[in-house]
């Protein structure tokens, strides 16, 4: 039995028609997985000597050879001096943010920041202050307001695709803001961005060309590398210090070594087979040009990513429209309040490299449609 507060909590949900589910895999057309360029679906051959699991924390048993080489590799391909494995984005978000940012320090971050950051800051201990979603305006004035004149740390946080909007961050100009404070640091989360962005797919610091500019970035393998786990790249200081006081480091058991190899996959994937992320970026411009075609320009968000967000206000109206998609043999999922404020409910639409454009055409279609007979 759970406690009574919990229990009123869970019927509140209920009642309100907003309780999760998990449901089994479907046969539909796959407009909602993170797996952007399809690398899930490829077939990776282990050698049948490979430890089923790590056995213990890199610290204690769970440590190999391979670490070292893949982490190397990684750092190599993002042109970072160092890089460290994490288990999940969740696990390297929570660890990282949580272990450089102490108390006295303040953390800005965009008001749009995923969970896991979020958790990170609240874990810290350090003040924090949140920014409207890529105002620069707010952002200078709070660092300006409360960044100038203190001894501690100033740690600005944001992704650099934003999961549930699926647009860009301003890299270059929250650098040139975060410059002008020597004791500023910038934190990107690249979640959405490897895989989809920079001719090899390496995310949007470096097709911006501001890898010095930023102190960490996470890079997260659950999304466009159709694996698992994540990495944190930085210096080979900030390395050693999440080595020593990263608590989402040091107290779990490492990745298996078939996780390994399945991310050293994914990166090979990046720099021999470019057609796959060229497909993705082709087809997002066309997608893009479909969605005025079909007069559904006001209705989604503007995005140049993988993912594409449609505005259908209400839990009912959104899915109800994502209920007669699936229908219609399209995988389109409904994202409801109170996962994004109330009157900002959503269509959640991922791009993939082996989706077609007359399946992108037809989704829209069917969109438009139902939006006309409201």
């Amino acid at each position: 039995m759970l406690p009574d507060k919990l229990s009123r909590k869970l019927g509140m949900r209920h009642f309100s028609g907003n309780m999760r589910q998990l449901t089994a895999h479907n046969k539909l057309e796959d407009f909602s997985s993170n797996d952007y360029l399809g690398f899930s679906k490829s077939q990776v051959f282990l050698d049948s000597d490979l430890p089923l699991g790590a056995t213990g924390s890199r610290l204690l048993s769970g440590h190999s050879k391979a670490f070292g080489v893949l982490e190397k590799r990684i750092a190599q391909f993002h042109k970072s001096e160092s890089a460290l494995i994490f288990n999940s984005g969740y696990d390297a978000n929570l660890g990282l943010i949580s272990s450089v940012a102490q108390r006295g320090d303040l953390i800005l971050y965009d008001e749009l920041v995923h969970a896991s950051i979020r958790d990170g800051i609240q874990l810290s201990m350090a003040r924090s202050l949140k920014f409207r979603h890529n105002d620069m305006e707010h952002l200078k004035i709070l660092l300006n307001k409360f960044g100038k004149g203190i001894e501690q740390e100033v740690y600005v946080i944001t992704e650099s695709v934003f999961s549930m909007d699926g647009n860009q961050a301003h890299l270059v100009a929250i650098s040139q803001l975060v410059r002008q404070l020597e004791n500023a640091y910038l934190i990107v989360d690249e979640a959405h961005a490897l895989g989809v962005l920079g001719d090899y797919g390496e995310g949007l610091v470096q097709k911006l060309g501001l890898e010095n500019e930023v102190f960490a970035r996470v890079m997260t393998y659950g999304k466009a590398l159709g694996c698992h786990g994540a990495s944190v790249l930085g210096s080979d200081d900030l390395v050693q210090y999440l080595i020593n006081f990263c608590r989402t480091f040091i107290y779990t058991t490492a990745l298996a070594p078939h996780s390994l190899v399945a991310i050293n996959s994914g990166y090979q994937h990046l720099e021999s087979q470019h057609a796959h992320i060229a497909q993705l970026q082709k087809l997002i411009q066309q997608f893009n040009k479909l969605v005025v075609q079909n007069g559904l320009r006001l209705r989604f968000r503007e995005s140049d990513t993988a993912i594409q967000v449609c505005i259908i206000p209400g839990n009912k109206n959104v899915r109800k429209v994502a209920g007669q998609l699936q229908h219609k043999g399209y995988d389109v999922r409904a994202i409801l309040s109170p996962t994004v404020p109330e009157g900002q409910e959503r269509l959640r639409l991922c791009l993939h490299s082996y989706n077609t454009m007359d399946d992108c055409e037809r989704v829209l279609q069917i969109i438009a449609k139902s939006l006309k007979k409201k």
